[in-house]
């Protein structure tokens, strides 16, 4: 199965420190849900294992799953992890985005 998702080793390596100090696995599962100011709106949890039916990727050993619903809204797209001015966060640049919203959290198909 081809690799639909991808975290940049920033990303990961952000997720290994968040993983790190809860004493979990570092594995970031990353959904969309409805709502936020575009429609639809990112999530993101430490999984402890990825479901039967989630499409898994890895990167510098962390792995980042999204399930099927969710994998339909993020197919081809790139986590990123930013720190700015305004803040550090983990990004989703996502190609089947429509719309976007300043915050960077949500997006419209």
């Amino acid at each position: 199965m081809a690799e639909t998702v991808t975290l940049t080793p920033a990303a990961a390596q952000r997720v290994a420190l968040i993983a790190q100090k809860q004493s979990a696995p570092a594995i970031l599962r990353l959904s969309v849900e409805g709502g936020g100011c575009s429609g639809f709106q990112y999530k993101f949890d430490l999984a402890d294992a990825p479901d039967s039916d989630d499409s898994v990727s890895e990167t510098a050993g962390v792995r980042l799953v999204v399930d099927p619903i969710s994998l339909d809204l993020v197919s081809g797209s790139v986590v990123d992890f930013v720190e700015s001015l305004g803040g550090a966060a983990f990004r989703v640049e996502n190609p089947n985005a429509a719309a976007g919203c300043g915050c960077g959290s949500s997006f419209g198909i």
